[in-house]
């Protein structure tokens, strides 16, 4: 396989991921407020326990948005359903648009500290 790096083939990712610290949104709490720092942004993020977020910052939202945060992946076709991964990027679909960011550097939780180092 020519070209294609291991994090490209599901065994591949699968075995970065595993390895990757992260967050799933099913260890916080409805209504907690992640402050996710990525290589070229800051995003505020009010989870709701189901995926869907109200989100702010980077780019794309200058404005707190209500958003769908799909996971975390390299921003290809692979990715990890319900879960933040530093390293990776996360996947926001806003206003029927998928957004993908630069890869996450360091999660916390506002007000709490630092959750994962990075």
């Amino acid at each position: 396989m020519t070209g294609i790096t291991a994090c490209h083939t599901i065994d591949g990712f699968t075995d970065v991921v595993s390895r990757a610290p992260g967050l799933s949104f099913h260890d916080v709490d409805p209504l907690t407020t992640l402050i996710v720092h990525t290589r070229n942004s800051r995003y505020r993020i009010v989870t709701s326990g189901d995926g869907s977020v109200i989100v702010q910052g980077g780019s794309f939202f200058p404005d707190a948005t209500s958003a769908r945060l799909e996971g975390s992946g390299f921003g290809g076709s692979l990715l990890k359903v319900g879960w933040i991964g530093v390293g990776l990027r996360m996947e926001i679909i806003a206003n029927g648009q998928r957004i993908i960011t630069s890869p996450v550097r360091d999660i916390s939780i506002e007000s709490r500290g630092s959750l994962l180092l990075h």
